[in-house]
């Protein structure tokens, strides 16, 4: 079988669906090359993510990953959330193909998005080298070189 039961589980029954209107913190994300977009909003308390939800527009993969992700981080400090890599949502999913691991990419990055979003709203500095691995939108905001 080409996809686990987690990921089969969490397309079927995405966790944490949906949109919120008062979010702390939104980060959009999107893959060019297979048109996933991603887009994560977070509420914060007291530096604790309190409720996370998510709007994938893309495959199957795309949404197990968001699902998996929102799953990862609720209830998490944001520090924490920042620590989230998409190679630990593969693994909570139990594997990817190869060809969609850049879904859970997308996940990672759509974290980080939101967080850096709710830094911004809240004149919280932080460190970019945290919230990007070097491949993301934020990044090119700063011309890194």
């Amino acid at each position: 079988m080409l996809y686990s039961e987690k990921v089969m589980d969490h397309f079927q029954h995405p966790r944490n669906l949906g949109k919120m209107d008062d979010a702390d913190g939104i980060g959009e994300v999107g893959n060019a090359k297979c048109g996933d977009i991603m887009k994560m909003y977070i509420k914060v308390n007291d530096g604790i993510i309190t409720d996370v939800k998510f709007n994938t527009f893309g495959c199957g993969s795309a949404i197990a990953t968001s699902s998996m992700a929102t799953e990862m981080i609720k209830g998490k400090p944001i520090s924490e959330a920042l620590e989230l890599s998409n190679k630990a949502v593969v693994e909570a999913l139990d594997g990817l193909p190869a060809h969609k691991i850049h879904c859970s990419v997308l996940a990672e990055e759509a974290v980080k998005a939101a967080v850096k979003d709710y830094y911004d709203r809240n004149g919280i500095a932080y460190d970019p080298e945290k919230l990007c691995n070097g491949d993301c939108a934020c990044c090119h905001e700063h011309d890194h070189v």
